[in-house]
């Protein structure tokens, strides 16, 4: 007989969340195991939200995601944000909504969230091993099931969930390895990049002197002078160049057009949801009202001093200038900064600061319904290993319960 029923490859959301929905779906004396190579479990959950784990979203929908959306519509639908509340409050973790629609857990802590799952593992019986990095995943030869072999040895399982993540915080333990077992499996992977990464600003730029201001602002990824990516929010200036949620969720865009060779550029609208021609018309009427006050003193109107010093040097305009005497031509050149100002990307800050994967194995070599691979019987994947990658605000999370769920039911049900 094989040494378990299921063994679950990765012991972070959604490989806790699998143990846990297979371990309840099957029948007694069901053998399940989980394999990782950390130390300690859950780092990932750990760091999440700042150590306050964003755990879903008051809304989540397919549009939230990259990646083949009618799967993912499919596969949110079958655990939405809904049944996670109510899982979370079952395991005594209530969780309550910020006005941004993000869901944190009542205790603020992510210990909370990870104490939960780790509990909810050991009431039901799953065996939790680790520091047991697998190496290798092979079919047994003449019998269903797998051969296992990692750190500590050797182990045989009827199934096996992958759910190693994907290369996003390799200091958690996640380095993108399941893609070769996956590989080794007879699984296909798309291309990965760094995904929710904040971005690195050329030097010249003026990004230092404003390190701790946030803006709201409107971002937008630019190849080949075609617009492949809009979305506002909250930027945030750094010593190395720019973060917060909308650079988070642009930074995808970058990525991937700048890591395919296709030279993107990130602009910048200061005054979201205003053109060009609107801006303009709100600086000419405000000069008109006050035609001797000092540029520095109307654009602080808008923006705090520091940005509004920064972008009168960025355009080569006297702070000082009373704003009549404004030419009509430093008043386009200003415009433009303010509605259109190009962010000088000139790297993602690295992996060790990316939250999560765009790419990996593709949905269509998955079942849905279930997760279970269509090239490996008995193989089933879930989590950020699954070309599926969402936008800031506990979207992925979200996605991790929701895949954990479909691949542990099901692969916990004994057949006959």
């Amino acid at each position: 007989m094989p040494d378990a029923d299921l063994a679950i490859i990765g012991g972070g959301a959604a490989g806790l969340a699998a143990a846990i929905f297979a371990a309840e779906a099957a029948s007694s004396g069901h053998r399940i195991v989980v394999l990782d190579g950390a130390k300690t479990l859950g780092a990932k959950i750990l760091v999440s939200g700042g150590g306050r784990c964003n755990v879903t979203n008051q809304k989540v929908q397919a549009q939230d995601f990259n990646g083949s959306r009618n799967i993912v519509r499919n596969v949110l639908a079958a655990f939405d944000e809904a049944a996670t509340v109510r899982w979370f409050e079952s395991m005594g973790v209530p969780l309550t909504r910020e006005p941004t629609g993000k869901l944190f857990p009542v205790a603020d802590s992510a210990r909370a969230v990870l104490a939960a799952l780790l509990r909810r593992c050991e009431s039901l019986g799953v065996a939790l091993h680790t520091q047991s990095r697998v190496k290798e995943i092979s079919p047994l030869s003449n019998a269903e099931g797998f051969a296992i072999r990692h750190e500590r040895g050797e182990l045989t399982s009827t199934k096996v969930i992958l759910s190693t993540g994907g290369k996003s915080l390799p200091r958690s333990g996640s380095d993108g390895f399941g893609w070769e077992i996956a590989k080794q499996l007879g699984h296909t992977v798309t291309p990965t990049y760094a995904a929710l990464v904040p971005l690195v600003l050329a030097p010249q730029m003026f990004h230092a002197e404003l390190a701790g201001i946030a803006q709201d602002v409107e971002l937008s990824v630019v190849v080949g002078g075609t617009r492949v990516d809009q979305r506002a929010g909250s930027m945030l200036w750094t010593h190395f160049g720019i973060s917060g949620p909308v650079v988070m969720d642009a930074s995808r865009h970058w990525t991937t057009a700048s890591e395919t060779g296709q030279q993107p550029t990130l602009r910048c609208n200061l005054l979201p949801g205003q053109t060009f021609e609107q801006a303009e018309r709100a600086i000419v009427a405000a000069i008109a009202k006050r035609p001797k006050a000092a540029m520095l003193t109307h654009l602080a109107t808008w923006f705090p001093e520091r940005v509004a010093a920064a972008l009168l040097r960025h355009t080569e305009i006297d702070a000082t200038l009373p704003a009549g005497q404004l030419s009509r031509d430093a008043r386009r050149t200003l415009v433009h900064a303010l509605t259109g100002l190009v962010l000088p990307v000139t790297q993602h800050r690295g992996w060790n600061y990316a939250e999560v994967t765009a790419g990996g194995v593709p949905l269509s070599e998955i079942d849905y319904r279930t997760l279970q691979s269509r090239k490996a019987p008995g193989l089933y994947l879930a989590g950020e290993i699954l070309d599926c990658d969402g936008r800031i605000g506990g979207f992925n999370f979200q996605w991790a319960w929701a895949t954990g769920y479909l691949a542990g039911k099901a692969a916990g049900t004994v057949t006959t």
